[in-house]
């Protein structure tokens, strides 16, 4: 079960929320889930009010009530409160819900995943869990939510009888994954890649390997550690696994020496065929997912489905049916004058090992007749001093995929867009809302064009004038 799903036994009580925290409540309650949000509060939650550096979660406690939660937790109780609206008292809110975490995590015997990683991790966390909830009640870090605010969500909102979990640990900066995965405590931890990502941050690919390593200091005893096999800090992030403890280190990739290894990849037309080798068996099978890069992450997911004790071939019955997410590789088929085009969402989030595995599966996309490879690119962010260098050097993947016209936003695509051949030049805007209409503008019939940019870039809005530029129209285009 994943956490979007509520529980039909209650998932905490008050008498046991009293216990975690130290608190006290009002009156008695139970509450089938858990949330920070009050806009996106589901009936029967308990909504803990978190104070920030700009939001008080205690202006929103009525808001909370009003859209059905069974109780709040909260360190000074608003006025406005109803005698029948429960209320849990704690010292700091933000402590009481890490105290939820933790009791959550003491009750549970759900055998835990913790995943990390520079890029990848969200979509090989989603592969995971599908593949485990085919096996038992499965628990998820919903979305993204994997900093100080969403791992420690995420685990107080596991069920006591869940079997297998999922949780990504994500970070900025050095020191952040360690205390997340000492609250977590999996039985697998998998790095997905480390790259030059947030390396405004950390000036080297090895201190953003070290940063990484931290999730194995969390490690239960007797567990394992999944590295990838291709990336250059692989010996350094096994050494990190050693010094914590961990007593099994499981590589894959597509190298010869990999553990778990992919064999072959062969894309298609709706997605990837690939073979693998998992655990000694050779498994064959298909994705809905484009690029290289989705079938070494699906090994990694498989690798860490053997290393869970669940069954990576049960699991696959599951994968089969796993889409591209919104900003993550969704795929778009948009009508427009003489046929139609086809869109590839990647406005999530970007970086150069992403950027270039994006381009090298856009040039591997087959366009119609006529139809052509456009790339609409929005600055990759906190690079630090190497971002005017690491964006230049797109144009040698640009080059190499074939790429037709390519369209760029931001300061740091400015240089990129004068190095590129007139010819190859489709536009260029200071930001991505006065690129939109220049894309919109050029996009014909056949065309396959992948729109992929840092979540700061705000590449998304491309996207939704080209979707939006659809239903003007007046006619509905439809997901891959």
């Amino acid at each position: 079960m994943t956490s979007a799903t509520r529980p039909r036994v209650p998932l905490w009580t008050s008498r046991e929320a009293d216990a975690a925290t130290g608190g006290r409540s009002s009156a008695p309650w139970r509450a089938g889930g858990v949330s920070i949000d009050s806009r996106t509060i589901a009936a029967g939650d308990l909504f803990v009010a978190l104070r920030g550096d700009t939001h008080d979660g205690h202006r929103f406690v009525s808001d909370a009530f009003e859209a059905g939660a069974a109780a709040a937790m909260v360190s000074d109780k608003p006025k406005g409160i109803a005698p029948d609206q429960s209320v849990i008292e704690v010292a700091d809110t933000y402590g009481g819900l890490l105290s939820l975490a933790r009791a959550s995590r003491e009750r549970a015997t759900a055998r835990i995943v913790a995943v990390t990683g520079s890029v990848g991790k969200t979509g090989t966390k989603e592969m995971i869990a599908r593949m485990l909830e085919v096996q038992g009640p499965t628990a998820a870090s919903a979305g993204n939510l994997n900093n100080h605010l969403g791992a420690p969500l995420s685990l107080a909102r596991m069920p006591a009888n869940t079997a297998y979990a999922v949780f990504e640990l994500g970070m900025n900066h050095a020191g952040e994954i360690e205390p997340l995965t000492r609250l977590v405590r999996p039985m697998v931890a998998l790095i997905t890649t480390v790259q030059a990502v947030h390396l405004e941050f950390f000036g080297s690919i090895e201190g953003i390997a070290d940063a990484k390593a931290e999730i194995f200091l969390g490690v239960e005893p007797g567990g394992v550690a999944l590295i990838n096999a291709e990336d250059g800090t692989h010996a350094r992030l096994s050494e990190a696994a050693t010094r914590a403890g961990v007593s099994r280190i499981v590589s894959f990739g597509a190298s010869p020496k990999a553990e778990a290894r992919l064999v072959s990849w062969q894309p298609k037309d709706e997605g990837s065929a690939i073979m693998a080798e998992i655990a000694g068996k050779t498994l064959r099978y298909e994705l809905k997912l484009a690029g290289r890069h989705w079938a070494i992450n699906s090994v990694a997911a498989l690798a860490s489905i053997g290393a869970l004790g669940a069954d990576p071939e049960l699991g696959l019955s599951a994968l089969a049916g796993f889409a591209p997410m919104k900003g993550r590789g969704a795929r778009h088929r948009l009508p427009i004058a003489g046929g139609d085009y086809e869109l590839i969402d990647e406005s999530y989030n970007a970086s150069p090992a992403a950027m270039r595995a994006a381009l090298e599966t856009l040039g591997l996309r087959k366009a119609d007749k006529n139809g052509r490879h456009i790339a609409v690119l929005g600055d990759m962010l906190e690079l630090g001093p190497d971002g005017p260098r690491l964006h230049v050097e797109l144009g040698q993947p640009i080059l190499q995929a074939g790429i037709d016209l390519v369209f760029l936003a931001g300061p740091q695509m400015a240089e990129l867009y004068d190095s590129l051949p007139k010819g190859q030049r489709g536009g260029y805007a200071p930001d991505s809302a006065g690129l939109a209409p220049l894309v919109c503008q050029a996009v014909q019939a056949g065309d396959v064009v992948l729109v992929k940019g840092s979540l700061g870039s705000r590449m998304g809005v491309i996207v939704d004038s080209l979707i939006g530029e659809d239903a003007g129209g007046g006619r509905a285009g439809r997901a891959l």
